[in-house]
């Protein structure tokens, strides 16, 4: 059963209970793992085509929905939208994924522009959202990664925009969450970068200076659950949101810089030999999507359906 391709496993699931179990079992998930039976992709927060009435006007504002694209058969899908949110997700939601499941979080009510802190997880197995426990508390703009199937936030900032140095741990399987030691100062807009056994927050700047990236990080080590501080891992001034890559020798870039195509809005997900990145060349310019195969460092070009051609607020690798 390792074997058959995730598509086929909604259908397999219907086979009997203990069926089902298994296919949704952490235990399973690992066993595809092992034997290579898993499949990366690229996991979108993306703007959704408008809708227009018989007028040609938009009938309602800018939407988001997750899409997702697998770079080996190059084809492009838009999973379910949230039960909760059938009209668009929340406005800067963050996105990533643990043990093949997709996990949403946070962001603005798209109605009410107010701030949320609810949590969705999308099950391939079954093609269904579920909500998972509200985070602790309402946070915008914080750093988000998955360490052995748990997910880590931290940073941000809450509803009174005040910038947050705390972190939390969520276990999608147990639908838990616990708090971890504090950062040694505030980080809001910092972007969160997984590296080996380590969780890194990246930049970000504290509630008094607005706008005032900063050059430092701080590290997460999940066997001693401390933080731990690094100077210049960024630059300063920069906004590291989507943008930041892990080079060959663990050091830090911005993909805005690789290519002026890309220098406005860019996004980059890295899922080990490939990376996906998106951007524009200038500001409101059309998107251009691309791969980044190997270390070759070299762009190559991905034909984007139109439905698909929209603006990426934010990117995880998501390997079913």
């Amino acid at each position: 059963m390792s074997r058959i391709h995730y598509s086929t496993h909604r259908v397999a699931s219907r086979v009997c209970k203990r069926w089902r179990d298994l296919l949704r079992s952490r235990d399973f998930y690992y066993l595809r793992k092992q034997t290579k039976k898993t499949h990366k992709a690229a996991c979108l927060v993306q703007s959704l085509p408008a809708q227009t009435g018989a007028d040609g006007k938009p009938v309602r504002s800018q939407s988001y929905g997750v899409s997702v694209y697998d770079p080996v058969s190059g084809t492009w899908n838009r999973v379910e939208p949230v039960p909760k949110y059938p009209d668009g997700l929340p406005f800067f939601c963050q996105v990533t994924s643990s043990e093949g499941k997709i996990v949403v979080m946070g962001g603005w009510d798209p109605a009410s522009y107010d701030p949320v802190c609810h949590v969705f997880v999308y099950e391939f197995t079954t093609r269904r959202w579920r909500q998972g426990k509200d985070m602790p508390r309402n946070m915008s703009f914080f750093a988000s990664g998955e360490l052995n199937g748990r997910i880590i936030v931290a940073g941000g900032h809450d509803e009174s925009k005040n910038a947050l140095n705390s972190a939390w741990m969520y276990d999608v399987d147990r639908d838990e969450w616990t708090e971890l030691t504090r950062m040694s100062q505030e980080r809001d807009e910092c972007e969160g970068v997984v590296i080996g056994s380590q969780f890194m927050v990246v930049s970000g700047y504290k509630t008094e200076s607005q706008g005032g990236f900063e050059g430092s990080a701080e590290l997460y080590e999940l066997g001693t659950g401390e933080w731990r501080r690094v100077e210049d891992t960024w630059r300063v001034g920069e906004c590291p949101r989507g943008c930041a890559g892990l080079g060959k020798e663990g050091k830090l870039f911005c993909w805005g810089e690789f290519d002026s195509g890309i220098r406005v809005g860019t996004c980059g997900v890295q899922g080990g030999e490939w990376t996906f990145v998106c951007g524009s060349s200038y500001q409101g310019g059309p998107q251009g999507f691309y791969l980044v195969e190997g270390q070759n460092s070299k762009l190559k070009r991905i034909d984007v359906p139109n439905e698909f051609s929209g603006f990426v607020q934010s990117g995880c690798c998501v390997e079913i």
